[in-house]
């Protein structure tokens, strides 16, 4: 049974992870509960310490603008086209409709370089500012302001005091941020509390501008209201330069590249894995972690997907930063990376948070950086593959970097890890570390031959040879079908990304097999596990719910071996789990249907757009007998 939608205040209970709004503006990130109430936003960056967390811990810190007494919305949407979230509101005698959006203004360094960014600059940057509006259409209702914003992932509490004249502007300061609230309301404080009060009659407006920048905040409704357009029109502009087929599901498409677009954390272009920490995987359980940071197993596919839909800006920016990280590895490539290209993310337990509906612990950080993961070499060296064949160019810089990254992966290959998911228990040779790191050497061969360096791309190919036999001979169970490790038996839903990542194509009876067996395996009611807990040594002992990725997976390699019908099937049911707003968390429990996991997830969205293209691929090809 789902909870009880609630505000976010102490002693309420906490709202389905699936029913909270995303907000960006592609360096700070917020989740807007049903209640209006900003329930997740860290300052200055997504991967800082959050000010806002009641998402984690009813007291630590909150912020509404809505209808007093009234918890419960009429509906909730996206602006179409944009980031912009608009709530409408029933009370007795009245409507009311409050937008929320980080505004988006003009590229702001004109006259001085920014310090942040890295990556080229756009004609447009993050104002930092969270602007709230609230408009009464129809009879009047008492709206209500309450921020109440705790420092530091809820330890430190605000000290509110007045700025300017009047009552219409308030500071707080804490843990190195400064907040200041704008409003054209009348602000008094309550401790730690910033409250006002206001009764709207038809026609009547206010706003609530919360900013943490030497960037002004709008000074007044009217100012406010247009930067709310520009902001619009921005998200709606961007949008625009997309290529989205004409189909029933290009809404899902488009939803998912704006999340994406809102997961990248503009001045370095790195994408974050999802903008919550310790949302749980398992209902009151411990499977809880930070996922605001960067993977660069996601590389390949965010290249992808942004390429396939015409963001070739993202995709480069995203590339760049891969690149840069690549780089400054001389010694050991990461799996992973802080947003602003930092090595050091070390986990640690917040022991004072009760955690999302009492699952603990709160993580911060996320120890993975250190763990062996041999898919790191395929990933990058398969996202500087897909570069340079947008380019049909391979300078000298990149060329370093392939060929450090493909020697590493042939040093290591035969070692076992910990996996692409990332298991605490003991290193195996998984099938999955095996694949990429053939991706590496395959890839990496590919490259050689375009730069013309002869002698490597043979020894690349031979080793790329060596690889694929070795994984022939021992990934493959009784019936041809390819298990999660050497020596295992069970079943691991990487390796639908056999076919995916061309190790062999998809008529290959192994493949076939593989597929349908995970199909018919690994899956609760049609959607798909990672693995199953009880076969797998990951460090833990409950269960876990079906990983969307691997579902949205399983339709890619549906489409591929010509099970289309079934392919198209699940791809429909995946798409009806979609939260109101279109979004995805990173699991789905399938007897309830119930987001489990850090919300927005980059890695399903990337998923999503290449599932739903293969089947849109399809069906056209169905259609249209001889188009390619």
């Amino acid at each position: 049974m789902r909870p009880k939608v609630a505000g976010g205040r102490a002693g309420e209970p906490f709202a389905p992870i699936a029913d909270y709004g995303f907000l960006s503006d592609c360096e700070t990130t917020a989740l807007v509960a049903p209640s209006g109430n900003i329930e997740w936003m860290c300052l200055p960056k997504m991967d800082s310490p959050s000010v806002f967390g009641s998402i984690l811990d009813r007291d630590a810190g909150y912020f509404r603008v809505g209808p007093a007494g009234v918890e419960v919305p009429a509906a909730q949407r996206y602006i179409p086209g944009t980031m912009v979230m608009e709530t409408t509101w029933w009370v007795h005698g009245g409507w009311l409709v409050v937008t929320d959006a980080l505004l988006m203004g003009p590229w702001h360094h004109e006259d001085e370089r920014s310090h942040t960014h890295r990556r080229a600059p756009t004609d447009y940057d993050a104002d930092h500012v969270l602007l709230r509006m609230v408009r009464c259409v129809n009879g009047q209702a008492q709206v209500r302001l309450d921020c109440m914003p705790v420092f530091d992932y809820g330890q430190s509490p605000a000290r509110w005091e007045h700025s300017g004249v009047g009552y219409h502007e308030a500071v707080a300061r804490g843990n190195g941020v400064a907040l200041r609230l704008t409003t054209d309301m009348n602000v008094g404080f309550e401790g730690s509390l910033a409250t006002s009060r206001t009764l709207l009659k038809q026609g009547d407006a206010r706003f609530v501008a919360l900013s943490w920048s030497e960037h002004e905040p709008p000074a007044t409704y009217e100012d406010a209201h247009e930067r709310l357009v520009w902001t619009v029109h921005h998200w709606q502009h961007w949008l625009d330069r997309g290529r989205f087929p004409d189909h029933p599901w290009r809404s899902h498409l488009q939803r998912s590249a704006l999340t994406l677009k809102g997961l990248t954390f503009a001045p370095s272009g790195a994408v974050a894995a999802a903008a919550t920490t310790s949302l749980p995987e398992t209902p009151g359980g411990e499977r809880n972690w930070d996922y605001r940071y960067t993977w660069i197993r996601d590389s390949t596919m965010a290249l992808w997907a942004f390429y396939t839909l015409g963001y070739d800006w993202e995709a480069n920016d995203f590339f760049y930063f891969i690149t840069d990280v690549a780089e400054a590895a001389e010694g050991k490539l990461q799996i992973m990376y802080g947003l602003d290209g930092r090595e050091e993310l070390p986990e640690s337990t917040l022991d004072h948070l009760s955690g999302y509906d009492g699952a603990r612990p709160v993580r911060i950080g996320n120890e993975a950086y250190v763990q062996n993961q041999h898919d790191v070499w395929g990933a990058i060296i398969g996202s500087v593959y897909m570069f340079v064949r947008k380019r049909d160019r391979l300078d000298d810089r990149l060329w370093k970097i392939v060929v450090k990254q493909v020697e590493d992966a042939l040093d290591n290959w035969r070692q076992p890890d910990a996996g692409m998911w990332e298991v605490r228990g003991e290193p195996q040779h998984f099938t999955s570390s095996k694949l990429f790191c053939w991706v590496a050497a395959d890839r990496g061969a590919r490259l050689a031959r375009i730069r013309g360096d002869h002698d490597r791309a043979r020894r690349w190919q031979a080793a790329a040879d060596e690889i694929h036999a070795d994984v022939l001979a021992h990934a493959l169970d009784d019936r041809g079908v390819f298990v999660a490790h050497y020596g295992a038996t069970s079943l691991d839903a990487s390796s639908l990304l056999i076919p995916l990542l061309g190790f062999l194509p998809p008529d290959d009876k192994r493949v076939r097999e593989t597929v349908l067996a995970i199909a018919d395996e690994l899956s609760e009611d049609d959607l798909v596990l990672r693995y199953r807990a009880a076969e797998t040594d990951d460090g833990f002992d409950s269960e876990e719910g079906t990983f969307t990725i691997c579902s949205f997976w399983l339709v890619s390699a549906l489409v591929m071996i010509g099970e289309v019908e079934r392919a198209k099937a699940l791809c429909e049911k995946l798409l009806s789990y979609a939260s109101p707003l279109q979004l995805y968390a990173e699991e789905i429990d399938p007897h309830t249907g119930r987001h489990l996991g850090n919300f927005p997830q980059a890695f399903t969205h990337l998923a999503l757009i290449n599932a739903v293209m293969q089947v849109i691929q399809a069906e056209q090809r169905e259609s249209e007998p001889g188009l390619v």
